[in-house]
């Protein structure tokens, strides 16, 4: 495509340098036409580099899942660090709504574990002494001492920026065919050049109509539309799809998909959307739902767990006056107390029940 457009813009200068110095016909000054040609050239490359770009940043997104610092224990000491200097083998302090910096295994400490990035999964992971943890998963209510088992390239999370590359250097099968079509179009274009410069110029005896017709073939010929337009949806595709949580390994896959008419999803029971979601509030006699939930965000509104941040969010999409909390505290496995409007206010699950003496409400399901 390059060397077609090359020759076509190489043919066109020298022509209007002719033209403009007085040596060719004036009819052959291009100067205008040329800079139109190398314009569009450029917008299209422009374009097409633009996508390229978008495509990469869901690649920039994963990697903005780990976090800017680790905090590793030498000894008695806690050295902030950058992750890419952990070696395995050392212990990081991972505190409340912090991200694990590298691949581990928890030695001290329990925490509930946000692993949607991983899994999908919205509903948190109890991790406790023994058990592994994956780089960009969060512990949410909890602080951590995890000893690095795997950095780097070694990491899960390396591993699904890897699957990410591969399918966007991966070719797909209309791909290859437009590649092998632009490659036999490019001799062919050149050949009939070749003719058109011979017949032209050599057999009607008109070198300067040569000269133009020459350039109109070069243009003309150019698989530019061709060789451009899949790799480029191709790409797009797969940055939207990245961007929707879905990774393409393989661009061959990606173009089959058209064919498909069932889909099979491995998922325990339902599908889900990566962070909880608020969809019922069901209020005890003597308080309105809009009320309780204006409660439950206020004394949620420090805590880092995710589901104090769809509680939150959906006061705010209801546009509720959320008051101001005070004396924030948390508490492992049973929630948030903070005090609202001068009450205390306890925001938690069934251990809080438990400890509370309080039976949870019996509500139908709608």
């Amino acid at each position: 495509m390059m060397l077609l457009i090359s020759l076509a813009i190489t043919v066109a200068l020298v022509a209007s340098w002719g033209a403009s110095l007085g040596v060719l016909g004036e009819h052959l000054d291009f100067w205008w036409e040329l800079a139109l040609l190398v314009v569009i050239m450029l917008l299209g490359h422009w374009i097409e580099m633009r996508s390229l770009a978008q495509t990469i940043s869901a690649l920039d997104s994963l990697a903005a899942l780990l976090p800017d610092e680790a905090e590793r224990l030498d000894g008695e000491e806690i050295v902030t660090v950058h992750p890419g200097l952990l070696r395995v083998g050392d212990v990081v302090l991972v505190r409340p709504g912090g991200g694990v910096p590298a691949d581990g295994r928890i030695v001290d400490g329990a925490a509930e574990m946000d692993e949607s990035m991983v899994t999908g999964e919205s509903r948190t992971v109890r991790r406790g002494a023994g058990d592994k943890v994956v780089a960009g998963t969060v512990a949410t209510n909890s602080g951590l001492r995890i000893e690095i088992t795997a950095t780097g390239e070694d990491t899960a999370l390396a591993g699904i920026q890897r699957l990410v590359s591969q399918a966007q250097n991966s070719s797909s099968r209309a791909q290859r065919l437009a590649d092998t079509a632009a490659g036999w179009l490019f001799w062919f274009a050149l050949g009939a050049a070749v003719i058109t410069v011979l017949a032209w110029a050599l057999l009607l005896g008109h070198p300067d109509d040569a000269v133009t017709r020459t350039i109109t073939v070069l243009v003309i010929a150019c698989p530019h539309a061709l060789g451009l337009a899949i790799p480029l949806v191709v790409s797009i595709a797969t940055e939207r799809a990245a961007r929707g949580g879905v990774l393409v390994k393989d661009r061959l896959a990606l173009e089959s998909m058209r064919t498909v008419g069932a889909v099979l999803f491995d998922k325990t029971g339902t599908l889900t959307r990566g962070e909880p979601t608020v969809l019922q509030v069901e209020p005890a006699a003597g308080r309105t739902a809009d009320e309780v939930l204006a409660l439950a965000a206020a004394a949620e509104t420090d805590s880092e767990h995710p589901l104090a941040k769809a509680i939150v969010r959906a006061a705010g999409e209801r546009s509720l006056d959320v008051p101001r909390a005070a004396d924030f505290s948390s508490s492992p496995a049973l929630g948030v107390t903070a005090t609202v409007a001068g009450r205390r206010v306890r925001v938690g699950g069934p251990h809080l029940l438990a400890e509370e003496r309080q039976r949870e409400l019996e509500v139908a399901d709608r």
